[in-house]
């Protein structure tokens, strides 16, 4: 009998697995809806929010719907599907999975890696939409007008060159009549700014000169870090039980926000100028024969379905086994994608209104990430009636959103120790959380210092890109091509019940070519380009810094490879082709479903019928394909 038992402070010794589950020894979700809104709020993230609709203005607006929508169909929901089933199949983590292809673990170590690099990165994002939250709870928005924090730079007439697309970071030294506007590079003090840019220079970032100015601790993002990691704590507290329970309201809310801005906006003087940049009658079709569009359309597939994070592994290994995940695949990977295509309505609608108010051209006032999140949209709310409750609103949806992200990221360092180590972790799951949100908050103290900016762009630029792609290239092809799709589709089938040939062509097709083609095609055309934040370059320590994040989450791959390799008997291709066959774990979790082709006599003999390492010299057999 499992019995929940909690400590005065709520973290103490207890397992969380539920009467009625399944899998008492694990848990399953309390019901569908919880696993849903889970995964629904896992997926839609920031990049929703602050990339998608630039990305769309970008690449011929309507018309990249076109390239968009064919990038999920050939990758996004093929991979998504991928990851579900295999976390439902075995009720595993992203490590223990790879008992399907032992040499491959370092795949499974490398996707939780990132999430713990990502997971920095979005702690401090919460802590920016907190501060900013409790920052418009005042009359007027400080941010509406230059006041006592500002320096002779500011300027709220806006009669200065500023285009906040970036091309120009110090925009007093513009040339008005110029319409590609450049300017020097020099002290971020120099030059005409609004409010709200200085408003998050000055006063929210307190940013320094470069990344080698670290600066002091910025004391009240630091207690916003602090709020955003006791929040998060409380929330997986009980793992799935308790934030199963959060999601009700953190997955929904957002919706309900970006449908309040949608209606304000759309009602407002030059909305209709920004939706028409956005995807309507200034749409381009002829940027569809450009490849940078279809690359931009698959990477933002890739990125906002959280492919190779482990997340969607970890939360689908909480189901029961025989769920549909089909369906789930389709609600969840549809439902991320017109979040996306909602959203650009609200933001294009309010900043329409923004450059009617300036008497700007819509693509002078059009920005993504931090620039459209906290400097362009707080500016075009600050300018609407009632403006802090529109300010509240915005960045309480920013903080919910981040939320769910981040309960995914820490979920999947906690399930993948908790798998590893079951006997050290599984009645301590509360203490285990609270160890690792503080660890997090230790390796983020560097963020919310006066360089924080510098630090948090470093991050996203070097884990939360590219390395995504070898990631997802290496996990397709361990389970298409080592382990066998076929025999994937087999234990598909033990799930969702036998389905038609007909119903697995398009899947076969997607994970045995397409799906790798379209990664690899997207890795050859991606060129580093040196980041740089508000045009200040990094420095080459910096670069060296980001290139060893890089390094830190891909070396398991070859680390764990060779290490196995060593430990394992025979020769050479003995111990590839025994690394390359499933491991004796490798099974569905409970007896009650691995039935005759996982029962224990027949699965050992399939392993080794000899009982001894005499194996097929060939590491794939054509048997897998």
């Amino acid at each position: 009998m499992f019995m929940v038992s909690v400590s005065v402070l709520g973290i103490g010794k207890y397992t969380y697995p539920s009467i009625g589950d399944e899998n008492t020894e694990r848990g399953n979700w309390a019901n569908k809806r919880e696993y849903l809104l889970s995964m629904i709020g896992y997926a839609v993230g920031l990049g929703n929010i602050w990339r998608f609709p630039y990305l769309a203005y970008k690449n011929g607006g309507g018309a990249f719907l076109i390239p968009y929508f064919a990038m999920l169909l050939l990758n996004g929901i093929p991979l998504y599907f991928l990851e579900s089933a295999l976390g439902q199949f075995c009720s595993q983590g992203p490590i223990n999975l790879w008992r399907m292809v032992p040499l491959l673990q370092g795949v499974g170590i490398g996707t939780v890696m990132v999430s713990l690099v990502i997971s920095i990165y979005y702690n401090t994002i919460i802590a920016y939409s907190l501060y900013y939250m409790f920052a418009s709870m005042q009359s007027p928005l400080p941010w509406s007008d230059c006041f006592s924090w500002a320096d002779s730079n500011c300027n709220t007439g806006q009669k200065q060159c500023i285009t906040l697309m970036g091309s120009c970071p110090f925009p007093g030294q513009c040339n008005l009549t110029q319409e590609n506007t450049t300017c020097p590079p020099t002290n971020i003090s120099v030059g005409m700014q609004s409010p709200t840019e200085q408003y998050w220079d000055r006063v929210a970032l307190q940013r320094s000169s470069s990344l080698d100015e670290t600066g002091s601790i910025v004391w009240h993002l630091a207690l916003c870090l602090l709020l955003s990691s006791v929040i998060v704590t409380a929330a997986l507290i009980r793992g799935i039980k308790s934030s199963g329970k959060v999601v009700y309201f953190t997955a929904t809310f957002p919706y309900v926000v970006i449908i309040i801005l949608l209606v304000r906006g759309v009602t407002l003087e030059g909305a209709t100028d920004g939706i028409d940049y956005y995807i309507g009658t200034q749409s381009n079709l002829t940027k569809l024969t450009e490849a940078e569009v279809w690359k931009d359309a698959a990477t933002q597939i890739f990125y906002s379905l959280s492919i190779s994070w482990g997340g969607v592994i970890t939360l689908s290994s909480y189901n029961n086994f025989h769920n549909n995940m089909v369906k789930d695949t389709l609600i969840v990977t549809i439902t991320n994608s017109a979040t996306s295509v909602l959203a650009g309505f609200a933001i294009f609608s309010i900043l329409g209104h923004m450059a009617h108010i300036y008497k700007l051209p819509v693509d002078e006032v059009v920005t993504e990430g931090f620039g459209l999140a906290f400097i362009a949209y707080p500016d075009a709310l600050s300018k609407l009636p009632i403006s802090p409750l529109w300010s509240v609103l915005f960045f309480f949806m920013l903080l919910t959103v981040g939320l769910d992200s981040q309960f995914g990221g820490i979920e999947v360092i906690t399930t993948s120790l908790t798998d590893a180590f079951p006997k050290v972790f599984k009645s301590k799951h509360g203490l285990l959380t609270l160890a690792t949100t503080c660890f997090l908050y230790l390796l983020g103290l560097p963020c919310v210092t006066e360089a924080g900016i510098y630090w948090v762009t470093l991050i996203d630029k070097f884990a939360g890109s590219w390395v995504l792609l070898i990631l997802a290239f290496f996990e397709i092809v361990g389970v298409s091509l080592v382990y066998g799709g076929n025999l994937f589709i087999k234990d598909m089938e033990m799930m969702i019940g036998k389905r038609s040939f007909g119903f697995w062509l398009w899947w076969r097709a997607c994970w045995f070519f397409i799906s790798p083609c379209i990664i690899s095609v997207i890795w050859s055309v991606v060129t580093f380009v040196p980041p740089t934040y508000g045009g200040v370059p990094y420095p080459d320590w910096g670069l060296a810094l980001g290139w060893c994040i890089l390094a830190f989450i891909l070396m398991w791959i070859p680390l764990v490879a060779v290490y196995k390799l060593i430990k394992a008997k025979g020769s050479l291709r003995e111990r590839l082709k025994f690394l390359c066959t499933p491991s004796e774990e490798w099974r569905p979790y409970l007896n009650v479903h691995r039935g005759e082709r996982y029962s224990d006599d027949r699965y050992l003999q399939k392993r080794n019928p000899s009982n001894t390492l005499e194996v097929d010299v060939n590491v794939i057999s054509s048997s897998r394909l």
